[in-house]
């Protein structure tokens, strides 16, 4: 008899989302209606998962858990206590998920799907509503799933969920995620083409003061009217995520922190905003530290923050600055995409702003772009076997200004 008679399998979670919004889903997971540990390891089913019984099937290695309640027994979002037995429904198990969009079940058997909570109507309406209140605030970690659902989906919050995410916010329950999950929801935002809507609806909420205090005082920061138009420093950032239509997460990651070192302006040089640039690095280590954030995300927010104001100067520079900018900037001639994301960096900090630019600016910027890349491809093509009578040459520390000149008299003739 087929293991199939004898219990009963839905496919849940978010493949079943992808279905209705006909994309390819990245993992297919089931719940199992009325077997026990027993029954499931007799199929031949290995236990996975210490918290409850996450079963893989022992061909496709399939993750299949049995149906579910949660009862909660701390602040955190890892406090809960699981509830498992043949008598739990899929009804049961579908009410404690967090959004209608993400509690849609289908019925492997019988090939249908089975929305108990109205699921497929807000799919189609891009609507992000939670399923149930008593469980919705129990983890106050589904908030920030609902920001990242926001930017992934390109979905709107239902007014009654924002007003509960809003309420949970403000009654400190987010205080109590660790900087893992907060990164990790977080990072997973960051590879959205629509990550600005995870910052627009966490500070919407007011989780973003929470998890990221530093980004949500740049709303207090006003700009000169006349660059930035949008009035403060919060809403720039916001027009220069939407220029990014890329889901590069480390790009999308300096761009949210390219200008902080604003936040830190010394009151009476405002708007000017006078060598933000080099004020932002103690903020964004700081921020980094906080949520653990991977050294390659850290490294370029800080080369994007560090330069993108001199990318505006390429245009006037003599060769010998272009040259050390490309070479900082490309990691020593080492890195083409390197040098490319600090263009896309600049490109967006140009063109993020709310008024139409200017062609005189849009030659200015593909002037810079161009004297930026022709450098590279010159100096990432010499050698240092290339030089006059190098095997003549000192190999002391006096070799290094050597090259450098050498490299600059090639770089005239461009």
């Amino acid at each position: 008899m087929s293991w199939r008679k004898i219990v009963k399998v839905y496919q849940v979670g978010g493949s079943v989302r992808d279905m209705v919004l006909e994309r390819p889903p990245h993992d297919l997971d089931y719940v199992v209606v009325g077997a026990t540990v027993k029954e499931m390891e007799d199929l031949g089913f290995k236990q996975v998962g210490k918290d409850f019984p996450v079963f893989l099937h022992p061909k496709t290695k399939d993750e299949y858990a049995l149906a579910r309640k949660e009862i909660k027994t701390g602040d955190k979002h890892t406090d809960f206590e699981f509830v498992f037995d043949p008598s739990i429904s899929l009804e049961d198990d579908l009410q404690r998920r967090d959004f209608t969009c993400n509690a849609l079940a289908y019925d492997v058997d019988k090939n249908q799907m089975v929305d108990l909570v109205g699921g497929v109507k807000d799919i189609q309406n891009k609507i992000i509503r939670h399923v149930n209140s008593e469980h919705f605030i129990e983890d106050p970690l589904r908030v920030l799933r609902m920001c990242r659902f926001a930017a992934q989906l390109d979905f709107e919050i239902a007014p009654e969920t924002m007003r509960l995410a809003t309420k949970m916010v403000k009654a400190g329950m987010l205080n109590h995620l660790t900087a893992e999950r907060i990164w990790k929801e977080t990072e997973k935002a960051l590879a959205s083409e629509n990550f600005y809507k995870y910052i627009k609806t966490a500070r919407d909420c007011g989780a973003l003061s929470v998890i990221l205090p530093e980004v949500d005082k740049l709303w207090s920061i006003p700009e000169r009217v006349d660059y930035h138009p949008e009035g403060n420093s919060g809403a720039h950032t916001m027009l220069v995520l939407q220029k990014y239509k890329g889901n590069n997460p480390i790009i999308n990651f300096a761009l949210l922190l390219h200008d902080i070192g604003k936040t830190e302006t010394p009151q009476d040089i405002l708007p000017a905003h006078h060598n933000h640039e080099k004020r932002g690095d103690l903020l964004i280590n700081q921020i980094c530290c906080r949520l653990k954030v991977p050294n390659e995300f850290k490294n370029f927010a800080l080369l994007a923050c560090k330069n993108h104001m001199k990318f505006h100067q390429v245009k006037n520079m003599k060769v010998a600055k272009v040259f050390d900018f490309v070479n900082e900037v490309s990691n020593k001639y080492k890195d083409r995409q390197l040098l490319e994301n600090m263009i896309e960096i600049c490109r967006c900090d140009t063109f993020g702003r709310d008024f139409n630019i200017s062609q005189d600016e849009m030659k200015d910027f593909d002037l810079c772009c161009s004297r930026c890349r022709k450098v590279f491809d010159k100096i990432s093509k010499i050698k240092a076997q290339d030089m006059p009578n190098f095997n003549e040459l000192p190999k002391d520390k006096r070799f290094k200004d050597l090259y450098r000149q050498y490299r600059l008299k090639e770089l005239q003739n461009l």
